[in-house]
């Protein structure tokens, strides 16, 4: 596996799923966490277990659409740490619905927290990245962003914008050394896909060439990959992560 030793590295939407297994993955690698989530209670429960086991960590509760918020945490991280190396911009909604039925609010909710969340995290460490001429910055997108999928428009448009904005970003900060990439999940075993019918994740897991629901921890040792320095001439990628549901 990769090192990640005393890198800093900022996870957002870190209290469940994959954002809380690249944590703990992260952790276990070495580095330093600083995990993020609207949802305090359960960060800040994420952040204790990777101290109990002897890592190091520090939880914010974080809304990813409030820039005021996302600069008084990066502020935090250089104050207490002098440093932010590595980005995961993990957070991350649904709110499905057919097009044609589909709100206003809901279309705009998805592409706030989803789209616009990651370039307002991607503008808060930009800059300390550029000037300690370091920096990783991984994008959590979706197979669905690539494929689509009936009744996700909103949440698909989020996830291939992510292509695009990071795509841009990375010929921006290449000349100092910063990458820009993207990991695009498929069909994650998850606690969003175990409360469904065993008959409807049977059928997913069909059309899987691999035969099976990836692992949250398949997507962490991607975005691991691409924090490390062995990923150092990779930027401006997507990785796929789908056990070759869509290539």
């Amino acid at each position: 596996m990769f090192e990640l030793t005393d890198r800093v590295a900022l996870i957002t939407g870190a209290s469940r799923g994959i954002g809380r297994t690249i944590a703990l993955t992260m952790a276990r690698l070495g580095a330093i966490v600083v995990a993020t989530d609207v949802l305090g209670d359960e960060v800040r429960g994420v952040a204790g277990e990777i101290e109990r086991a002897g890592g190091r960590a520090t939880a914010a509760t974080l809304n990813v659409t409030d820039p005021s918020a996302i600069e008084t945490t990066t502020a935090m991280v250089l104050e207490r740490y002098g440093r932010i190396e590595i980005l995961v911009n993990n957070a991350g909604v649904t709110r499905d619905n057919l097009l044609a039925r589909m709100k206003r609010e809901d279309w705009q909710f998805v592409l706030d927290v989803n789209l616009t969340g990651a370039f307002n995290c991607m503008q808060a460490v930009i800059r300390p990245m550029m000037k300690q001429r370091h920096g990783r910055i991984i994008s959590i997108s979706s197979i669905v962003g690539q494929m689509g999928n009936a009744g996700q428009a909103n949440y698909g448009a989020s996830k291939a914008g992510l292509l695009g904005l990071s795509k841009s970003l990375a010929r921006e900060v290449a000349g100092r050394s910063v990458t820009v990439n993207v990991v695009a999940p498929g069909l994650i075993d998850t606690d969003m896909t175990r409360v469904l019918p065993e008959t409807v994740r049977n059928e997913w897991a069909s059309k899987i060439p691999l035969g099976r629901l990836g692992a949250a921890e398949d997507v962490a040792s991607a975005v691991c990959f691409l924090a490390s320095d062995e990923a150092a001439y990779v930027t401006g990628q997507v990785l796929a992560v789908n056990g070759g549901m869509y290539t």
